[in-house]
This record gives C-alpha cells, sequence and structure tokens, in this order.
C-alpha cells in the first residue's frame, strides 16, 4: 500500500469513524449493519465485551452526544487490514468535566468494502475541564 492509497483509505475510514458517533447514523440499524463486519467484537470503555447484535441494539437506542474525535493515525497492518487508533474527548455538560477516551479499531476490507471488526475503548487516566 503506497502513501496515497494509506491517504485515501484513512480519509475513508475516518468517515467511517465519525458516521459511528453521529447519533442519526447510530439509529440507523442498517446503516450500521452495513458497517460491520458479521463477527465484530467491542470491548467498550467500561471493560464491557459486546457483540455486534448487542451493538446493534445499543446503538439504535441510546442516546448520546458525539465526542470529538483527535489524534487520528491509520496504519496499514496487511494490505487489506487497518488498524486506527484515535481519541474521544467527550464533554458532561452538567460539569464540563471532559472524559478521554483512546480508541483502536481493526477495519478489514473484504470484496472492496472495509469492515469494521473489532473497537476498542480505554479511559484515560487524564480528565480535563471543558475550555
Amino acid at each position: 500500500m503506497n502513501t496515497s492509497e494509506l491517504a485515501a483509505i484513512t480519509a475513508h475510514l475516518r468517515a467511517c469513524e465519525e458516521a459511528l458517533i453521529d447519533p442519526a447514523v447510530r439509529r440507523d440499524r442498517a446503516r450500521v449493519s452495513a458497517m460491520l463486519a458479521e463477527d465484530f467484537v467491542e470491548i467498550g470503555s467500561s471493560g464491557r465485551v459486546w457483540s455486534r447484535d448487542q451493538i446493534l441494539h445499543l446503538m439504535s437506542t441510546e442516546k448520546l452526544d458525539p465526542p470529538v474525535i483527535e489524534d487520528f493515525l491509520c496504519r496499514a497492518i496487511a494490505t487489506d487490514v487497518v488498524l486506527v487508533c484515535y481519541t474521544t474527548v467527550p464533554t458532561d455538560a452538567a460539569t464540563g468535566q471532559c472524559s478521554i477516551v483512546l480508541r483502536s479499531s481493526l477495519w478489514t476490507n473484504v470484496s472492496g468494502v472495509w469492515l469494521l471488526r473489532f473497537h476498542q475503548g480505554t479511559r484515560s487516566a487524564s480528565t480535563a475541564s471543558a475550555p
């Protein structure tokens, strides 16, 4: 994979990750289903392990204020496998406290379609007040 191919994939996968935190997309089960591999697994920032079906249900029912994505990096692991790492910074509207979450996603290209196979969120020990 050359630099321009990786740049295009990075832009595409960032758009996918941003879509997955968009409340309108999250409530659209068909749209999210099309982005998740059949064997998708998530380890949430709480430490809980979620299956594809559990995540689809959760995303369609939860209320989420989309966090800001920062420090987005994309690394090719193999020709059709990419590791995405970034940080989200959700802010508690009541307290102004930010809880930084380190995130990693494993995306695989299956027949020309990038599918999310694994995602993990890990709370950072760092917190900050909102500006």
